[in-house]
């Protein structure tokens, strides 16, 4: 598949989102009966205004995290209440490769974020990865990174899950005896009072 390809299946795919019944639609057609410009146009400049705040504007980093939760969230509430689990296969892959690119942007990002266009980047980083195709971002990274690398650490990561859970539920017994001990004694120290 070329970049041609790529292109005009990304141009198919807007137009049928315009002529679909939704609330961005709905919009659009209000702004089209007011203005007179049509809603491929508004659409397009939306998008470009919205890549100029990306490099430009402040608050970048809102508006670049915005785009990589609200419409993937959208999408996985819709996938869990369908019948169908290969989409939920699907946003889960997102989910899993989007908590190991914040995860590495959390320790990275205050050398990130003096790179130009670094919330641009970033955010065409994230639209690959949420992009309604077979060789998308999250299932490239999932297949070539994250899936080898856990698989050869799983047993690893399950013996220290498994012993972290027995410590916490040790400590939390223990802090609940303790509390009941100290409530029993408080009561005790009453009923001396009292007397």
């Amino acid at each position: 598949m070329g970049v041609l390809d790529i292109l005009t299946s990304i141009k198919d795919r807007a137009e049928k989102f315009l002529n679909e019944k939704n609330v961005v639609t709905d919009f659009l057609g209000k702004l089209e009966e007011k203005t007179g410009i049509k809603k491929k146009i508004l659409a397009a400049g939306a998008v470009s205004l919205t890549g100029l705040y990306l490099v430009y504007g402040y608050g970048a980093s809102l508006v670049c995290n915005l785009i990589g939760f609200v419409y993937p969230a959208f999408y996985s509430i819709k996938a869990i209440e369908s019948a169908n689990k290969e989409d939920d296969t699907k946003w889960l892959t997102y989910w899993v490769v989007y908590g190991v690119f914040s995860l590495g942007e959390f320790f990275s990002d205050i050398f990130l974020y003096w790179f130009p266009f670094y919330y641009a980047f970033k955010c065409l980083f994230l639209l690959w990865c949420m992009a309604p195709m077979s060789w998308n971002g999250s299932q490239v990274i999932y297949t070539k990174v994250v899936r080898p690398v856990f698989l050869r650490h799983e047993a690893t990561v399950d013996n220290m899950v498994s012993d972290l859970s027995g410590k916490a539920m040790s400590a939390a017994e223990t802090l609940t005896r303790e509390g009941k001990d100290q409530r029993i004694n408080k009561d005790k120290i009453r009923s001396i009072k009292i007397n």
